[in-house]
């Protein structure tokens, strides 16, 4: 009796790859593991009580006593910042915030920091994307003075003109310094590419010409369209009471007005979109990298899963990029993950720098980790490890005065439940690695990510071409304009890589349009005379079987030799096992000998062997297999035009059609030969050049519930094979 076979695994080249069911061949691979120590017991945490309270005003008043020692910290937040800004002036918001303890109405700059150097006290302002902020410490018994000079701060500042045409002066000198750090750069243009012309995309410092046309009208403006009472909030902790600090807060601010406060149209940022921008930065000797997408705000409930993950991505307790492209690789010196989250939306963002000669290597396996957050379960060890790295500092961000004022502002600013913070643990605990799977499927989108590369693109423009990045828009850097469409000045569009056109539209099309996308399909693969002269394939890579168990990892081996020869070989965890295909015969090796396909299994190759994209596209090319174009479908989320063809063997099969590029981004097929057999269905990606054949490195099959993820390794095309391979071995 022959085992039972499942096919799994078009390799973009062939679509023959079975595989072995798990239950029969497959074990567990049983190897040593060494693990780290285990982290100490997370220590209880006592969140120190607080109450809060609203002036007649409209002022929020948070006040915590905390007494561990005899200082207070006073925080004030404004709830308004570079999002506010004026759509043709960006920088407003920051530069109103560098005025605020630069003179008052009565206190010129000197004076200011006379006061609070001789109360022993620290005084901070500056703003965000959403805030401006007042952040003051004093010992307690200089309350009264630090509250006073706070209050007259955000109510009274002067904007002298000199002032102002110094801080504006600072501000274009530190931009130009920034402008030449590709760091910053590939920051703020990362931002500009996810959220586009939303406010949050804009550079919250401004820009070096919205700088230069900021008036002291605009800054007049803003203050008091924003810097009210009720649309603030005041923090205070530190060695007092409850009552003392509202005293306080109420001899302060008491008497600041109450003025109406726009109301904020919120316009949704564009949704993720693929776009690869390089921007060019001559003789720089590495490349700095950054990718993400849109993601969700900080009010979602979803957030904590999503941090989670990204912290399995890039962040502390895990950290998959550091390990593959530092530990693993060499490739740099940090990489990391972090989410971007705002009040009305957010993203996440991977980082790294890396050699302007490993650019395009980095870029890939960077990429590579977000198909497999999306693609596979996280592990429980690796989630273990961000909860307890995640638990274990929770602690240290309440150990202040400051701080503790921080993490309740947060609470309060975005509108949470206060009760969240101080059941931060428990809620932490609960999320598995269901949840976080459920997070990378809604919110990755490594097939829609918005990638910057800023370097020297003359040095490694080749190497994205030849890891599958054929799309992108190359701008000079002395062209950059993050104000404009194209990123570049005076509108033009950037040259860089290959893209196709839309094709045809969204309803059936006829006979000779279906042909004009096959051939399309076909010259993206490679052109149609560099497919009729491939003969052998030869492909290597690591496959995972998943939902038959524990899922299963190990190598194989394909080769081909067109027209009709296919051989599988599977180093399994329960020995090594090859299937072949030749023609009318087809047979299974195994370490005690060869045995028969039965006729399930031989019905299985043969139908594999009929969805083999190369002779498949060149049949349909001759006239051999009809072929129809359906109406557009979507994929992913993304729109993908539709190809069926009616091989000889195996049922209809539906090529799913990228309309730029015209890669083939997936296939569905019937599972069997039953006329209600559920759908198989495979998904590509992660296309390179392969001696001028492109070549999916990654493939999904989902079949009759079991998962193939597949990485190609090496592939050679038109090498001689083995002899014997496709010679059947004695039984």
């Amino acid at each position: 009796m022959t085992r039972r076979l499942i096919p799994f695994a078009a390799w973009l080249l062939f679509a023959f790859v079975p595989g072995l069911s798990g239950a029969q061949t497959i074990g567990a691979a049983g190897w040593p593991t060494e693990r780290p120590p285990r982290p100490l017991a997370a220590r209880p945490v006592a969140f120190p009580p607080y109450q809060l309270k609203t002036l007649p005003n409209g002022l929020q008043v948070l006040a915590i006593p905390w007494h561990e020692e005899p200082s207070v910290s006073v925080r004030l937040l404004i709830k308004a910042g570079a999002a506010q800004d004026p759509a043709d002036k960006p920088g407003v918001a920051s530069l109103v915030a560098s005025l605020l303890n630069q003179g008052t109405a009565t206190k010129s700059a000197e004076g200011i920091a006379d006061l609070v150097e001789s109360a022993g006290g620290v005084l901070g302002v500056g703003a965000g994307n959403e805030l401006s902020y007042v952040n003051a410490g004093v010992i307690k018994d200089k309350i009264d003075v630090v509250m006073a000079l706070a209050s007259e701060l955000v109510q009274q500042p002067a904007f002298e003109q000199k002032e102002i045409d110094r801080q504006k002066q600072q501000a274009i000198s530190g931009m130009r310094v920034s402008y030449d750090d590709p760091e910053f750069l590939a920051g703020v243009v990362f931002d500009r590419l996810i959220y586009g012309f939303h406010p949050y995309g804009k550079p919250p410092g401004g820009t070096l010409d919205s700088i230069a046309r900021i008036t002291r009208n605009d800054l007049v403006a803003f203050h008091r369209t924003w810097f009210t009472p009720n649309n603030s909030i005041l923090a205070i902790v530190g060695d007092l009471t409850s009552e003392e600090m509202f005293v306080a807060a109420e001899k302060a601010f008491g008497s600041w007005p109450r003025r109406d406060v726009p109301a904020q149209a919120q316009v949704a940022p564009p949704p993720p979109t693929y776009r690869l921008v390089v921007v060019d930065k001559p003789g720089a000797v590495q490349t700095e990298i950054r990718a993400g997408n849109l993601t969700l705000p900080r009010t979602s409930p979803k957030w904590l899963d999503l941090e989670l993950l990204i912290r399995v991505l890039g962040g502390e307790g895990a950290n998959r990029l550091f390990g593959v492209l530092r530990s693993d690789r060499g490739l740099t010196y940090g990489a990391s993950a972090d989410l971007q989250t705002f009040k009305f939306s957010g993203g996440f963002v991977a980082s790294t720098n890396t050699r302007t000669e490993t650019t395009g290597e980095t870029l890939r396996l960077v990429i590579d980790e977000m198909w497999r957050l999306q693609r596979e379960k996280v592990d429980a060890r690796e989630l273990r490890g961000v909860k307890d790295y995640f638990q274990g500092s929770f602690p240290l961000t309440i150990e202040t005065p400051s701080a503790i004022a921080l993490q309740v502002l947060n609470q309060i600013f975005y509108g949470l439940e206060l009760k969240d913070l101080e059941q931060l643990r428990e809620r932490v605990e609960a999320v598995t690695v269901d949840d976080l799977q459920a997070a990378a499927k809604e919110f990755v989108k490594p097939d829609r990510l918005s990638i910057v590369l800023v370097g020297d693109a003359s040095k490694f423009v080749g190497q994205l071409r030849a890891q599958g990045f054929n799309d992108f828009e190359t701008i000079p850097i002395d062209q950059l304009d993050l104000t404009a469409p194209t990123l570049r000045k005076g509108g033009s569009g950037g040259s860089g890589g290959s893209g196709g056109s839309g094709g045809s539209g969204g309803s059936e099309g006829s006979a000779d349009s279906a042909m004009a996308l096959v051939r399309k399909v076909a010259e993206a693969k490679g052109g149609i005379a560099v497919l009729r002269a491939l003969k052998t394939v030869d492909v290597q890579a690591d496959v995972t079987i998943s939902g038959q168990g524990a899922p299963v990892k190990m190598q194989t081996r394909n080769l081909v030799a067109y027209p009709d020869k296919f051989r599988v070989e599977a180093d399994t965890p329960g020995g090594r096992v090859v299937q072949v295909f030749a023609g009318t015969d087809a047979w299974i090796e195994t370490a005690t000998g060869s045995m028969n396909a039965d006729a399930d299994a031989r019905a299985d190759y043969q139908s594999s062997a009929a969805r083999d994209l190369v002779p498949l596209l060149l049949n349909a090319l001759d006239g051999n297999v009809p072929v129809t174009q359906l109406p557009d479908d979507a994929a992913g989320g993304a729109t993908v035009h539709v190809l069926q063809f009616a091989p000889a063997s195996g049922g209809p099969l539906a090529l799913l059609i990228d309309p730029r590029s015209f890669e083939i981004r997936g296939m569905r097929y019937p599972a069997g030969p039953a006329p209600n057999a559920p759908q198989a269905a495979e998904f590509y990606d992660d296309y390179r050049d392969v001696s001028g054949v492109q070549v999916a490195f990654r493939a999904r099959v989902e079949r009759d519930g079991v998962v193939i993820d597949r990485r190609i390794t090496s592939v050679r095309l038109n090498a001689a094979l083995p002899p014997a391979a496709f010679v059947r071995k004695a039984a």
